[in-house]
């Protein structure tokens, strides 16, 4: 495994193993985003409410990257209409597709049915290759795929070994849905854990490093967000080590259910 390995889709697509997630990347948007492209980012993750897809577009185009070299993901809102939601990120964002789009968050307790309808018409025009969704409990998944018929590709969720669900990972492995990890790393909240400090040295990688390596193995895809080079190229820097099944086990059972939101649609 490298930083240009993939992840199969149910739909025979492939995503990149890893990616730069954008939430709260506001200092020198562009900048920092051009600088993972030029340091070979294979994957940018976005949303129209982080305020992000302009400068992404134009980080793109300041570092010559073509679309089909880098795997955009981003997503509609719950209270709007996905097929036009998808058209005003496309325009943000300055291309005439995306690789993945998702339902932001479910409106709700509702899955969201015309959402979904919306996404798999812009689908259909060729506005997005793939499309899933993001906070959603395993009874929203199964409900969505009950009414449409269409699996996600994709669940994009908060996930860290001190949040995480085996009946979602088991559920979303059944289904060949591809779990995606937003805040891998605690947004740092957690990262002074006497336990994964001590577990982290023993590969002299960073607490951060292991958070991202945990998800590699799991085979959950993390979008670790970064705003400095240093910390660009320490996320990248989780392919020469691989934990051990005792680790991991270990890992595992730091699980307190935590989420840095409060709460998390995996429990519910």
């Amino acid at each position: 495994m490298d930083v240009r390995s993939t992840v199969p889709l149910r739909t025979g697509s492939q995503m990149p193993v890893i990616g730069l997630g954008t939430w709260q990347l506001t200092k020198d948007t562009t900048g920092t985003v051009q600088q993972a492209l030029e340091m070979d980012y294979p994957m940018i993750d976005t949303a129209v409410d982080y305020g992000t897809q302009p400068a992404i577009g134009e980080a793109m185009h300041r570092s010559g990257t073509r679309p089909e070299d880098v795997y955009i993901v981003t997503k509609v809102e719950e209270n709007e209409d996905a097929y036009d939601g998808t058209v005003r990120d496309l325009d943000e964002l300055d291309l005439d597709y995306v690789d993945l789009m998702l339902i932001h968050r479910p409106p709700g307790r509702s899955p969201g049915h015309e959402l979904w309808e919306g996404l798999i018409r812009a689908r259909e025009d060729g506005l997005t290759r793939d499309i899933g969704v993001s906070n959603y409990s395993v009874d929203q998944l199964e409900e969505l795929v009950d009414a449409s018929g269409e699996v996600p590709a994709v669940n994009q969720i908060e996930w860290t070994p001190f949040g995480w669900n085996s009946h979602m990972l088991d559920y979303c492995r059944d289904r060949e849905i591809v779990i995606q990890a937003y805040s891998p790393l605690t947004r740092t909240e957690r990262l002074d854990d006497r336990r994964l400090n001590e577990i982290a040295a023993s590969y002299d990688k960073t607490p951060a490093q292991l958070l991202i390596r945990w998800d590699l193995q799991l085979g959950v895809v993390p979008i670790p967000k970064a705003n400095d080079p240093a910390h660009l190229a320490e996320n990248l820097d989780v392919f020469d080590f691989e934990i051990s099944d005792e680790h991991m086990e270990e890992l595992n059972r730091l699980n307190e259910h935590w989420s840095s939101l409060g709460q998390s649609p995996m429990y519910e």
